[in-house]
């Protein structure tokens, strides 16, 4: 079962996220700031994270260069309403695997989810 956690600050769609996820089979965790998600990532061993950039506390792409500055190799998603291309290329130059842009459909980030969890 792979485990997944979601960073996202918005409840709403942490809660879509993880009904979607966990019906899939799923274990979901939620972090609803990069400090937390920051925490977690440390305490405990995830398949992948989907990650939102515009985070309280820290941001979500602080959370993106010191996981990677910290070793970890697990795929990390974006998950934003950022739909600028030079964000998009500078999130996969700093260690992003994957970049998703809201409103997106759940089935989408289902199949990328599916890929990058297959690779690994």
């Amino acid at each position: 079962m792979n485990q997944i956690l979601i960073v996202e600050d918005e409840a709403g769609v942490s809660a879509f996220l993880e009904k979607g996820l966990q019906r899939q089979g799923y274990t979901t965790t939620i972090a609803e700031d990069g400090q937390q998600a920051l925490l977690l990532a440390q305490n405990n061993e995830f398949d992948l994270i989907l990650l939102d950039l515009g985070l309280p506390l820290v941001d979500g792409w602080t959370v993106l260069k010191e996981l990677r500055r910290q070793g970890k190799t697990l795929p990390i998603i974006i998950v934003t309403a950022r739909k600028d291309n030079y964000e998009r290329a500078t999130a996969l130059i700093n260690g992003a695997d994957d970049y998703i842009t809201k409103p997106f459909r759940f089935s989408d980030l289902l199949e990328r989810i599916q890929i990058h969890l297959s690779h690994g």
